[in-house]
C-alpha cells in the first residue's frame, strides 16, 4: 500500500525515475481500487460516477509514475504517445515499462535502486 500512496503524494511529478516495482505495484492497487469502486457503483446504481471521480483522482499521479519508469529506461515520457498505435502501441509501451532500468544515472537522475531508502 506504501507504494500506492508514494505515487499519490508525488500527485503531478514527471521529473526523475521509478523502480519497476513503484510502477507495478501501483498499478496493481489501482486495478484493485477500481474492481472495488466499480462494485460499489453498481451496487448504489450509480455507475459511472464514482469510477469517473476515481478516474480523474488518480489520472495524473498514474501517468507522472509511467513518465518516471520511461525516464528509468532512458526513454523520454513522449514514449507513453506509442500506446495510441493501434495494436502494437500497447504492447510496446509495456515492454518499455517492463523493462529494467539503467543500472546508472542517466539525464533524468540517479539510479533509484542505488539511492537510499526514505524513511
Amino acid at each position: 500500500m506504501n507504494w500506492y500512496l508514494d505515487v499519490l503524494k508525488k500527485y503531478a511529478v514527471f521529473s526523475g525515475r521509478a523502480r519497476r516495482t513503484e510502477h507495478w505495484m501501483f498499478f496493481l492497487v489501482n486495478a484493485i481500487a477500481v474492481i472495488v469502486v466499480v462494485a460499489i457503483d453498481l451496487a448504489i446504481g450509480t455507475f459511472p460516477l464514482l469510477w469517473a471521480v476515481y478516474f480523474l483522482a488518480v489520472f495524473l499521479p498514474h501517468l507522472g509514475v509511467m513518465t518516471r519508469r520511461l525516464h528509468d529506461t532512458g526513454r523520454s515520457g513522449w514514449w507513453l504517445l506509442i500506446a495510441l498505435v493501434p495494436l502494437v502501441g500497447c504492447i510496446v509501451l509495456i515492454v518499455f515499462l517492463a523493462t529494467e532500468g539503467e543500472q546508472r544515472q542517466n539525464a533524468h537522475g540517479p539510479d533509484p535502486k542505488a539511492a537510499p531508502a526514505a524513511a
